[in-house]
């Protein structure tokens, strides 16, 4: 693990040179245990990819017990134990997202089937046969970065982001998917979406997914879009 300083309140910690299940996992891992630790002065983690950041309160910290750039280095350090408990005691989630593909629904969905030389039903049925996994969250809350993209979906984002995506568009961005759990701003490939809510502010947690979480899509009609509804 490579411990690196990020501005004067937060430290990167990185645990790999790529992205694939078992870094994310040990990064999701890390990440949950740290938190859960409760130390002195830290004020969130924030897990993506290969590596966590761990942000501290400076002020918390007394000038006469050292650098704070050190002392929280010591903290993460401290929780190697703890993580190798917690990393017997998870297991793994698997949470199904229903989509309703093309229409209006998903107005891209042809542009990714041109380009990949399929047919718009090929396109949903390949999407939704792929096991994902969270390899980060954020863009805005609750937004799920998923790897396990078949490679024959690889569409670059938009020339021209939308002005708005309603909440629940399922696009793709080059080699990943997502869900725009918000109505926000975007400019992925919109294939699809699903009725199904991935941020609630009142719901505790409020983001459905978290990093290292498996995801599948299940095929839904128009008409059990609109029942879900």
């Amino acid at each position: 693990m490579k411990l690196e300083p990020l501005g004067d309140s937060a430290v990167v910690a990185t645990l790999g040179s790529g992205i694939d299940s078992k870094t994310v996992v040990s990064v999701q891992r890390w990440s949950e245990t740290i938190m859960a630790a409760g130390g002195r002065g830290i004020v969130d983690v924030v897990p993506a990819y290969s590596t966590f950041t761990v942000f501290y309160d400076p002020g918390q910290f007394s000038p006469t017990s050292g650098d704070p750039f050190k002392q929280v280095c010591a903290f993460i350090e401290s929780c190697a134990p703890n993580v190798k408990r917690h990393s017997r005691a998870t297991s793994s989630r698997t949470v199904e997202i229903p989509v309703c593909y093309g229409g209006e629904l998903g107005p891209d969905i042809a542009e990714v089937a041109e380009r990949a030389g399929m047919t718009v039903v090929q396109v949903a049925a390949l999407h939704a046969r792929a096991d994902y996994q969270v390899h980060a969250i954020g863009f805005t809350p609750g937004f799920p970065y998923l790897g396990g993209l078949p490679a024959a979906l690889n569409t670059p984002r938009r020339s021209a982001p939308r002005a708005r995506v309603q909440a629940g568009s399922v696009g793709i961005g080059g080699g990943q998917t997502g869900v725009y759990p918000v109505s926000s701003p975007g400019g992925w490939q919109i294939i699809g979406r699903t009725p199904l809510r991935l941020f609630q502010p009142d719901r505790n947690p409020a983001a459905l997914l978290r990093i290292g979480d498996r995801v599948t899509f299940k095929a839904i009609t128009v008409a059990e879009f609109e029942a879900w509804k």
